[in-house]
């Protein structure tokens, strides 16, 4: 349990760091200056906004700011504000480095740099691919179960996790879009269905180490493990969206259940005989290395690769090998399966 312990500590350390440095470039009053009068003039420097124009009693002079722009880039819904403060952020991280000094973070996040309008660009493109090898993923594992192993003779499957697995396969598409979505462009609804499907696709694969790792077949036994914890994952999402958007204590409780069920599968994997054993070894250790990741916060680099990327980019060989040790499983299980019948 010290491991355990160990990295749910780190995860309450790193959101107890980012709560202290949240403020630190908001905070400079260089930043505080520009920003301001970007508002007024609608400028930075000699770039200027068409939605910052403002007539005497307040409103745009063009109209509403989504009216200003083309339709393709509609979807972004920068303002006035959010301009001023990343044009500003970028001019004013600009002068720190040439002197010498150390980026800081502006409203709780590093210095980005935009592209084509989205805020992550990498973060992004890492996401979309993620997406990719999930749905490979599960459509190989339902080409595989239902076309290449043997059916029951009521056309059911002989894996008796089959269901689960595809609900798996669907959180985890459903995640993973959410995620890019939310690094497009962050804002409090994207940020409140990236959080929120991160939360349901972790419960749900906790649920599915205990029932895979126990061999939980029977349904009434099934309902008495996912139970309680769909009731504690549902309180928790209800809670980030309708109460509480609380950034530390999400990272707690997805910290607490990420370490949970690589610690079940980890013990699963060290008593199994299971014949694809290494690969549940590689994933449950490359998988701790990588919320190392998540811990180890750095600005980005060029503006573009951060921790958060870089974890981004190792999760997509570990999906990949995820599930192929799930196809494995499939067709052991199956196989184990047929000779009890014969």
């Amino acid at each position: 349990m010290s491991w355990y312990n160990w990295i749910v500590l780190s995860f309450s350390l790193l959101c107890l760091v980012r709560a202290l440095d949240a403020s630190a470039g908001d905070a400079d009053p260089i930043y505080k200056a520009c920003v301001e009068q970007c508002e007024k003039t609608g400028c930075v420097g000699t770039k200027c906004f068409q939605h910052c124009k403002f007539s005497s009693d307040g409103k745009p002079i063009d109209g509403p700011w989504y009216l200003q722009e083309p339709l393709y880039m509609q979807w972004k819904q920068w303002d006035c504000r959010s301009d001023c403060r990343y044009h500003c952020m970028v001019a004013r991280e600009e002068e720190r480095q040439k002197l010498g000094d150390k980026p800081v973070k502006y409203h709780g996040k590093w210095a980005f740099r935009r592209a084509y309008g989205i805020q992550e660009p990498v973060s992004v493109a890492l996401s979309a691919l993620n997406l990719a090898i999930q749905f490979h993923g599960w459509v190989s594992f339902f080409i595989l179960i239902y076309y290449k192993l043997p059916l029951r003779p009521n056309k059911k499957t002989y894996y008796e996790y089959t269901g689960l697995w595809h609900i798996y396969g669907i959180l985890s598409m459903n995640s993973w879009f959410w995620s890019a979505v939310f690094h497009s462009r962050d804002v409090e609804l994207t940020e409140k269905l990236d959080y929120s499907s991160a939360v349901a696709l972790l419960g749900f694969t906790l649920i599915l180490a205990i029932l895979r790792a126990f061999n939980v077949r029977d349904e009434a036994a099934r309902v008495m493990v996912a139970a309680p914890l769909i009731a504690f994952i549902t309180t928790h999402i209800m809670y980030l969206n309708f109460y509480n958007l609380d950034y530390g204590l999400n990272m707690k409780v997805c910290g607490a259940m990420g370490v949970a069920q690589l610690l079940i599968w980890a013990v699963w994997a060290g008593v199994t005989r299971h014949p694809s054993q290494w690969k549940l070894w590689v994933v449950v250790v490359g998988g701790g290395l990588a919320m190392l990741l998540e811990l180890y916060d750095f600005p980005p680099y060029r503006g573009f690769v951060d921790a958060h990327a870089l974890w981004h980019a190792s999760t997509i060989p570990l999906t990949y090998l995820w599930w192929s040790f799930v196809r494995d499983d499939a067709e052991f299980r199956t196989s184990s399966l047929l000779k009890k019948t014969k």
